[in-house]
């Protein structure tokens, strides 16, 4: 068996696993009242509900399937395949959602299987450098750092949806990053543990990842899931594809004429993305407790 062929298959199964995890962390995040939230958001609440732990578990199963996916395959191969998650949380949602799958989201996903298809046979991705030099770093900290703080500076001052699109666009470009370092650690775990250990990047991933999620709970906790997951959703691949070409140096092996065929395939692949986000957070005033703002009700009594 290939090592793309490979990578594909455990991209596969770690969408699968991502899937269940943010099925049911949308879920326990959107039942947290804004009361209970602490100063790092709603995960002080969260850890002490076992279905979250739950929903945990499989999402870190998804990432070591997703690590090992990176370790064989390109980050431009191995992205795009994980936004198939969302096929997974489609009937997912619907089933906790207690509502039908309707006859335009079915459209929707066959829509994305058919462009994530493309950009992977058509595109055939190939790999650039396991890891990202220092300069890239600097220039990543430099430009990128900013923005995710002006996101989250901007969500502290909004509330409803536009919070949640503002921590979503956050969160999904901080699991961009993640995902690069991820890449450049599994890298170096293959060179031993000495090298591992003393690597900076291994370091930053933990932190990356520490502030992602939070910030993602974050962002499921106002209630605006229609609003948030299709910003986070999209934001991660274009953020880690983007790093991909310009600090690792991947590339797509195609021709003019192919480039044309999978520029129609990333838009139809985005269009899709966000449709299936929304399908699978459900409508936003379905959920018991809250009004169609995503305000929590009162209670009587």
């Amino acid at each position: 068996m290939s090592d793309s062929l490979l990578a594909t298959l455990l991209a596969i199964g770690a969408a699968l696993c991502i899937a269940v995890g943010t099925v049911v962390r949308q879920r326990t995040a959107s039942a947290v009242p804004s009361e209970a939230t602490g100063t790092v958001g709603p995960i002080t609440t969260l850890v002490r509900n076992p279905i979250w732990w739950l929903g945990t578990a499989a999402g870190a199963a998804g990432y070591a399937l997703q690590a090992a996916a990176l370790g064989l395959g390109s980050l431009l191969l191995v992205q795009p395949l994980l936004v198939l998650s969302l096929l997974f949380a489609l009937p997912l949602g619907a089933r906790f959602g207690g509502r039908r799958i309707a006859a335009r989201e079915w459209v929707w996903a066959g829509t994305l299987t058919a462009a994530v298809a493309v950009l992977v046979i058509v595109g055939d991705p190939r790999p650039g450098e396991p890891r990202a030099a220092a300069e890239h770093w600097i220039l990543i900290a430099l430009v990128g750092l900013p923005i995710v703080a002006l996101c989250l500076r901007a969500a502290n001052r909004r509330t409803g949806p536009v919070r949640a699109l503002l921590l979503g666009v956050a969160a999904g470009s901080l699991f961009g990053l993640a995902a690069v370092l991820t890449k450049g650690v599994v890298h170096l775990v293959g060179r031993g543990p000495v090298a591992l250990v003393t690597s900076l990047e291994l370091y930053v991933l933990v932190v990356v990842a520490v502030v992602a999620t939070s910030v993602q709970q974050s962002a499921f906790q106002t209630g605006s899931l229609q609003a948030s997951l299709p910003a986070s959703t999209v934001m991660e691949p274009v953020v880690a594809t983007l790093l991909g070409f310009v600090v690792l140096g991947e590339y797509l092996d195609a021709d003019h004429e192919a480039m044309a065929v999978l520029a129609v395939a990333v838009a139809a692949m985005l269009a899709a993305t966000i449709a299936l986000a929304r399908a699978s957070a459900g409508p936003e005033d379905s959920r018991p407790g809250r009004d169609a703002a995503g305000a929590r009700e009162p209670v009587d009594g």
